[in-house]
Parts: C-alpha cells; structure tokens; sequence
C-alpha cells in the first residue's frame, strides 16, 4: 500500500450529524422489534444494521478518503455476507 501522509480534517459538524444519524437509526431498530412485522423484522434489522456499519466504516474509519482498491474490497465483503444470509434464509424457509 501507500503511503499516504495527506491529512483529512472533517469538521466536527460532519462527525455530529452522522453520530445523529446512527441514533436515529439505532432508534428506528428498537421500534421495528416492538412492530410485528412477521418475517421482515428479521430482514429490516439487518437492513438497518447494515446502513449503520457503512456510515461507521465511510466517516469514522476513514473509508471515505482510503484507496479505491480497499473500498472494493469492503464492498466485496459486503456483497459476500449479504449471499451468505440469503442462501442461509432461503434453506431456513424452505425446510
């Protein structure tokens, strides 16, 4: 990899509204669990976590300003766990 010694100043405003933004959304998780939802509850929790964690790894790890080889990486690994659970939900519902 490189070195990159450039420096990323995000304000703090950026890093407040995002912070914001993950309660709300933390907010929103609790509720669906208390709505029935039937089997979507299920899927909307995971819907939700995973918004959650992208905005985490953009602005809090820095993904935002890494390389584009990293980024695709991450989003590989993404797409590969988002196929892990629907070839796990598909044997679920089917057996």
């Amino acid at each position: 990899m490189e070195n990159n010694n450039e420096s990323h100043i995000v304000p703090y405003k950026t890093y407040g509204i995002i912070l914001s933004v993950l309660i709300v959304l933390t907010l929103i998780s609790v509720a669906v669990t208390r709505i029935e939802l039937a089997s979507l509850t299920v899927f909307v929790a995971i819907l939700l976590a995973a918004v959650k964690s992208s905005f985490v790894l953009i602005y809090f790890m820095h993904l935002k300003f890494d390389n584009k080889l990293l980024k695709a990486l991450v989003a590989a690994v993404f797409i590969l766990i988002a196929l892990v659970m629907v070839v796990t939900f598909l044997d679920y519902n089917y057996r």
